[in-house]
């Protein structure tokens, strides 16, 4: 049966206690969206494809702190007319996630379904029905450039410093080959290469706003028109989608993620030109670098065993625990975007200082504004991930027992404890990561049982593991009291 919860006035629950159980799923949207019988069906298949309870808000999201509270999700999809998005309701979405129970961490995975119209969101909805596992990318970064993830892949170097350079690899190849290209023909080469993969990967680090993005900087362009994408070559060539699942990574890319409540922007454009299942990206200018590379980072580090949307929420968790350790106050400093470019700094210092008691280091600055200002455009369910070019070097054996829930590590001769730390990606901008666990269930109130050692962050949702020197061949086990 379908269940619709509206929030008006005030608010009517259906009395179901958590959704769907404890590992539910909620859809999020808004009277705009109600009252337009197209974009209902896009809410009518996310209730069908997840027997989700539906929620509703008049003027903005943070009406739905209450009736999550009661339903206390596991997924929540909020679907939302372009026109309607912006940073604010992304960094509110983030906030509003942590504030479901009494812990400092986000208590379920969210993205947002949207797209330049009804039937644009809707494909989002469709192609992420079946386990999709990445097997070609076009990147135009360094990072990953060796494509060992990839059976096709193609790079371009989009840095501003020296000469262009590009490489491929295929089924024949294996391993990625490198050329040397003049940087003005770096968005040439890229569209070629888009045109022949047809990717199910794209990742991009160069400049951009909501409506372009530098290909490579200050030389080529994309552009957004109308919820396509086009090459700004002398006569514009508008690029094509694709009939298969697809996922956009824009990781260190200033503002691309930011909808700015323009149907012409460059992420309606990715979603609904391009046609990209899923899309993960900035709704700021960018310069710490810690929210998208840390996504990336442990997507590509858990080749295999992480979907997008969990690699995403684990690395946001990882940095709350990280400012906590810093300062538990610091938690309550949002970042002053508000204040303008030429103010954010000293506003910045001044709520620190007045939280804390000290002046903020660079790191501490980076933590707080990259906590909450990178989006995931699509459903938060959907399993999705890269694959590992080697078996996994490790599984996990997960148990309730009574009060207590036991983790159980167990590592084999193919263990690479370098790649489960991050394989040095992106280093400058992400340090070594801690070993990542997403519940397959929800357990109660996890705490570590006496008579252990470890350090860890723990949720309902997730355990992170940190300082784990773990090595080959070898068992180890996590005990965990709960709430039954």
């Amino acid at each position: 049966m379908r269940r619709y919860l509206f929030l008006i006035v005030f608010i009517i629950f259906s009395v179901t206690g958590w959704a769907k159980g404890k590992d539910g799923y909620v859809v999020a949207t808004s009277e705009a969206v109600r009252a337009d019988a197209a974009w209902m069906k896009v809410v009518d298949a996310l209730v069908k494809k997840h027997k989700a309870d539906v929620i509703f808000y008049k003027e903005n999201i943070g009406e739905l702190q209450k009736p999550l509270r009661q339903l206390r999700p596991r997924f929540v999809a909020f679907v939302e007319k372009p026109e309607f998005l912006n940073r604010e309701y992304v960094m509110e979405g983030h906030r509003m996630s942590r504030r479901v129970d009494e812990d400092i961490y986000a208590d379920y995975l969210w993205g947002i379904i949207t797209g330049f119209s009804a039937e644009d969101a809707m494909r989002l909805v469709d192609r992420s029905r079946e386990p999709f596992l990445i097997r070609t990318a076009l990147n135009t970064t360094c990072e990953m450039s060796d494509g060992k993830y990839f059976t096709r892949f193609a790079f371009m170097n989009d840095g501003s410093n020296g000469p262009g350079w590009w490489g491929e690899k295929n089924e024949t190849t294996k391993e990625t080959q490198h050329y040397q290209l003049n940087k003005w023909r770096i968005l040439d080469k890229w569209v070629e290469k888009y045109k022949e993969l047809d990717p199910d990967l794209l990742v991009t680090s160069s400049h951009a706003t909501e409506h372009n993005l530098e290909m490579p900087f200050s030389v080529g362009n994309l552009k957004a028109d109308a919820g396509r994408l086009y090459a700004d070559f002398m006569t514009r060539e508008y690029l094509n989608g694709t009939s298969h699942p697809r996922v956009y990574f824009a990781a260190g890319n200033c503002l691309i993620g930011n909808v700015d409540n323009d149907p012409n922007s460059m992420a309606v454009g990715w979603l609904s030109g391009m046609n990209a299942t899923a899309m993960v990206g900035y709704v700021v200018t960018t310069w710490y670098g810690r929210n998208g590379w840390g996504g990336l980072k442990y997507w590509a580090a858990n080749a295999g065993r992480l979907t997008l949307a969990q690699a995403i929420y684990l690395n946001q968790q990882d940095m709350l625990h990280t400012e906590f350790g810093w300062y538990p106050e610091m938690l309550t400093v949002d970042y002053p975007f508000s204040a303008g470019a030429f103010a954010e700094d000293s506003e910045f210092k001044k709520l620190f200082r007045q939280a804390t008691g000290n002046l903020p280091t660079k790191d501490q600055k980076g933590f707080v504004h990259d906590r909450d200002v990178v989006v995931l455009y699509g459903d938060p369910a959907w399993d999705v991930k890269l694959k590992n070019p080697a078996p996994l070097g490790y599984k996990v054996d997960f148990k309730m027992k009574g009060k207590q829930c036991v983790v159980t590590i167990i590592t084999n001769e193919y263990f690479d404890g370098a790649l489960m730390k991050g394989g040095k990606l992106k280093q400058e901008h992400v340090t070594d990561i801690p070993f990542a666990y997403y519940f397959p269930k929800r357990v109660a109130n996890p705490r570590l049982a006496g008579g252990q050692k470890w350090d860890i962050a723990v949720a309902e949702d997730f355990l992170l593991l940190y300082n784990c020197d773990f090595e080959k061949n070898k068992k180890y086990t996590i005990v965990l009291d709960i709430n039954e």
